[in-house]
């Protein structure tokens, strides 16, 4: 019998990443058959159509220009004060707000999970979610319950299944996080529409009036991919005068609004009817950062208060942003055109990195299509298609050979 040194609860933890995973093949078949040759459709960074890493110029030029001491010093454990503050007024709603500064994204989602989900219980998501979800619920104790996102047809959010999932959980505790992945959904491309907000709105108040505890979690990592800069966070203003009983979060990233994927920093801000509330969400989860990671990359922090609280940058910023929204955009056009054309059934693409093609068999359609040196990631539910890393020159006539690998399995 094996020798276990680890505690019980993390006894056999192996990390399976789809993602990386894909990804490291797609790199030996670089490796064997030559780059050019190479459909890489895997990692969510945005490339350049030569295949190199985007960095936005504004980025670098003000990241160049900081000094060794912005680098190297410790920042406050909650973050900076300017950093959070900018953070807040991104958010731009009523009532009181909080927010703390997280190791990426990542970083947000784990604080909300770990502090806002009783251990032992259910944290609902969509059945359409990124895998790290479930990775961060099982690190904290709680279990991932999804909903069915979509209707039968694909086209609309499933409010009426998210409604019945939500009863379903509240029947046997007096708690629930919900987790929305909206705009720009990893790994659909979806984003929920101003109606389906409102259901989802009036689900969640309907059961905090009921004396439910609810905290949602909305998770706008790819906002910035989602469509206009001036518009895409207005939708937060739907969170204005809920209930005391219903938290909202918001987790943002740094890694894709300022192609800063490798410095892990974000944040998880906090809307809420009750100054108490707030209070509570900004002790309790400085407390969890001096637990995890004690504090957030300084430098990081210092780039977003240069560049957001400077008008002038600000707009060159937004301008980086569009541009690579648009290349990104125009590859998903395509291959949304040619799903279309050959009869290709795909999850309606709203906008973001990802485009995602519902499948009976993933894997053995991902491996099909490395016959044809295309590489994609196998989910539960169907394939992701990485419209932000594939060149537009190679984007053409991979949704048809999709379709032909899917006949084929």
């Amino acid at each position: 019998m094996a020798m276990n040194m680890a505690a019980t609860h993390a006894v056999n933890r192996k990390l399976v990443d789809p993602i990386f995973e894909a990804n490291a093949a797609c790199k030996a078949a670089i490796q064997k058959f030559d780059a050019d040759k190479v459909t890489n459709a895997t990692i969510g960074t945005v490339l350049d159509d030569a295949g190199n890493l985007s960095v936005m110029p504004t980025v670098e030029k003000v990241f160049r220009s900081m000094t060794m001491a912005d680098f190297m010093s410790y920042a406050p454990i909650s973050g900076r004060a300017d950093y959070l503050e900018l953070v807040k007024k991104q958010i731009n709603c009523e009532g009181y707000l909080g927010a703390i500064a997280t190791s990426g994204g990542t970083g947000a989602i784990h604080h909300a999970i770990a502090n806002y989900a009783e251990r032992g219980e259910k944290v609902l998501t969509s059945d359409w979610f990124w895998g790290t979800y479930n990775i961060i619920c099982k690190e904290t104790g709680k279990t991932l319950e999804t909903f069915k996102m979509f209707d039968d047809e694909y086209k609309f959010f499933n409010v009426e299944n998210f409604s019945a999932k939500v009863e379903e959980i509240l029947a046997a505790q007096n708690s629930l996080l919900v987790i929305i992945n909206s705009p720009a959904h990893n790994p659909t491309g979806y984003s929920l529409s101003d109606s389906e907000w409102d259901k989802v709105l009036e689900v969640l108040k309907t059961c905090a009036n009921g004396g439910k505890k609810i905290s949602l979690l909305v998770d706008v990592a790819y906002i910035d991919f989602s469509g206009d800069k001036k518009t895409a966070w207005d939708f937060l203003k739907k969170f204005n005068n809920l209930p005391e009983n219903l938290l909202v979060m918001v987790a943002v990233s740094m890694s894709k609004s300022f192609t800063l994927y490798g410095q892990r920093c974000g944040a998880l801000a906090a809307i809420s009817s009750s100054k108490e509330v707030i209070d509570e969400f900004n002790d309790t989860n400085k407390y969890s950062s001096r637990a995890v990671w004690s504090n957030i990359n300084h430098g990081a922090q210092v780039l977003y208060t240069k560049i957001l609280g400077n008008e002038n940058l600000s707009a060159e910023l937004e301008k980086d942003q569009k541009i690579l929204r648009e290349m990104v955009n125009a590859r998903a056009e395509i291959f949304v055109r040619e799903a279309e054309s050959c009869g290709l059934k795909i999850v309606p693409y709203k906008g973001g990195f990802f485009i995602a093609v519902p499948a009976e068999n993933p894997a053995a359609v991902c491996q099909k299509l490395h016959d044809d040196l295309i590489f994609a990631v196998p989910l539960k539910l169907g394939i992701r298609v990485a419209a932000c890393s594939t060149p537009l020159q190679k984007i053409s006539g991979v949704a048809t050979k999709i379709k032909a690998a899917i006949d084929a399995v």
